[in-house]
C-alpha cells in the first residue's frame, strides 16, 4: 500500500471514532472493515535480520512418503522479506508453493519418496522487521452490529468442554457487554490472573479448552483461550504464529490479534507480558514504588497494542486446510507440519525439559544489522519507550 493510501485509510479510521454507527456502515462499504485490512499502527525502528532456518525431519523406518509443509513469511506493513532460498539435503526436492484459502497463509510443500533417513529443509532469507505500536485508546473502540461474512472464520469460538463454567466466566467478565474494549480487556485480565505459564502441561495447539480446564499452558494456550473468549464476546480474533529472531531452544512464539475498529487488527502478547511482570517483581534492584511503575507500564503497553521488531510473522489463524491439502485440517502450524504415509508426525516442544524424542528439530541462526534489546526480557525497555 502506498503512503498516500495509508494516510487515507488512517483518516477514515479517525472519522469513524467520532461519527459512530452511521459512518461505520459507510466504512464497511468502503472496505475499511475487512479481514485483509493492513495494520493501522505506528511503524518504527526497523531491523534487518539475516535468517538461516533449517528443520531436520526424521521419518519412521521404511516410510514410503514423507510430506512436509514449511510456512513462508510474507511481506506486509510490518515486515519485508527478500532473497528467499529453499534447499534440501541429502535428497534434492523442489518444493511446490501454495497459499491456503482461509487466512492466506503461504507454504513450501515438499514430498520425499522412500526417504532414507533424516531429511533437512533449509530456508535462508532476509527480513526487515519494524516495531508496531497501535496506541489504542479503549474509549474510542467502536462496536459493530453486524460483521461482514468475510469475518466468519474469526468469530467462531473453539468449543470448551465445560460450557456452563465458561459461560459463567464470560458473564463475570462482561456482565453487560456495553463497553467494546472493556469486555475484551476484561478477558485478557482474567487470563493473566488465572493462567500459569507451563511448558510441560501445554497443548502446543492454541487449545482454549486445555487452557480453561487446566489453567496452565504456554503462549498458544494463553492466546487460544483469549481468542475464543474474544470471539464469544463478539470480537473477531486470530492466533498468529511466528519466529522469535533470537537464540532459543524453541524458535516459535505466538501472539493474538483482535479486530478493534477503528484500529483494525491489533496485536497483543498476554503470556510474555505476564512473564515480564513476574520478572519485575522478582528483581531485587528496583524499589517497590519503581516496580509498581514498571508493572503499570507493561500493562499499559499490552493494552495499547504492541509488536516487537525481533518477531517474524509466519501464519495467521486456526483450523484450516493446508495447500496442498494434508490428511487432516491443522489447528496451527508453528514451524512445520509433517506427515509420514498419511499420519501426522508428533509436534515437538524442545522447551519441555521432560521431552527427549523428536520427529523433527529446528536449527536456526539469526544475524541482525544492529544490536537491539528484547522488550519482553529487558524490563528497562519500559523506561525508554514512553511507557512511564
Amino acid at each position: 500500500m502506498k503512503r498516500s493510501q495509508i494516510h487515507c485509510v488512517l483518516f477514515h479510521a479517525c472519522l469513524c471514532q467520532y461519527f459512530g454507527a452511521g459512518y461505520q456502515t459507510r466504512a464497511a462499504e468502503e472496505g475499511l472493515i475487512r479481514p485483509n485490512l493492513p495494520y493501522q499502527a505506528d511503524r518504527r525502528d526497523p531491523i534487518l535480520h539475516d535468517v538461516d532456518f533449517s528443520v531436520v525431519v526424521t521419518p519412521p523406518y521404511h516410510c514410503k512418503l514423507l510430506r512436509v509443509w514449511l510456512p513462508l513469511p510474507q511481506n506486509d506493513f510490518a515486515q519485508e522479506i527478500a532473497d528467499s532460498r529453499l534447499t534440501t539435503f541429502p535428497e534434492k526436492v523442489e518444493p511446490k508453493i501454495g497459499t491456503e484459502s482461509t487466512y492466506g497463509n503461504k507454504f513450501a510443500y515438499f514430498e520425499f519418496a522412500n526417504p532414507q533417513g533424516a531429511q533437512v529443509i533449509r530456508h535462508r532469507f532476509t527480513a526487515r522487521v519494524s516495531e508496531l505500536r497501535w496506541n489504542l485508546e479503549p474509549s474510542k473502540v467502536t462496536s459493530v452490529d453486524q460483521w461482514p461474512a468475510s469475518f466468519d472464520p474469526y468469530l467462531r469460538p473453539q468449543p470448551v468442554s465445560d460450557q456452563e463454567a465458561f459461560s459463567k466466566t464470560l458473564a463475570e467478565i462482561a456482565p453487560k457487554s456495553a463497553d467494546p474494549a472493556g469486555d475484551f480487556f476484561g478477558a485478557m485480565s482474567w487470563i493473566d490472573r488465572n493462567l500459569t505459564y507451563d511448558h510441560v502441561n501445554a497443548s502446543l495447539q492454541a487449545d482454549a479448552d486445555h487452557a480453561f480446564t487446566e489453567r496452565r499452558g504456554h503462549c498458544s494456550d494463553y492466546h487460544g483461550l483469549c481468542a475464543t473468549m474474544g470471539r464469544a464476546l463478539g470480537h473477531p480474533t486470530r492466533v498468529t504464529y511466528g519466529l522469535a529472531l533470537v537464540p532459543k531452544n524453541s524458535p516459535s512464539h505466538c501472539k493474538m490479534e483482535a479486530f478493534l475498529p477503528p484500529c483494525g487488527w491489533v496485536s497483543f502478547d498476554v503470556s510474555e507480558t505476564q512473564k515480564l511482570i513476574k520478572k519485575i517483581h522478582e528483581n531485587g534492584e528496583p524499589s517497590d514504588g519503581e516496580k509498581n511503575i514498571l508493572v503499570q507500564a507493561a500493562r499499559r503497553r499490552l493494552k495499547r497494542g504492541f509488536r516487537e521488531n525481533s518477531w517474524l510473522l509466519l501464519t495467521k489463524g486456526t483450523d484450516y486446510d493446508l495447500a496442498p491439502k494434508s490428511s487432516q485440517r491443522v489447528r496451527v502450524v508453528r514451524t512445520i507440519y509433517a506427515e509420514a504415509d498419511g499420519e501426522p508426525l508428533p509436534e515437538p516442544d524442545p522447551a519441555n525439559i521432560h521431552e527427549r524424542k523428536f520427529a523433527w528439530m529446528t536449527v536456526h541462526k539469526y544475524t541482525s544489522d544492529k544490536p537491539f534489546r528484547l522488550p519482553f526480557k529487558d524490563f528497562t525497555t519500559l523506561e525508554h519507550s514512553g511507557e512511564r
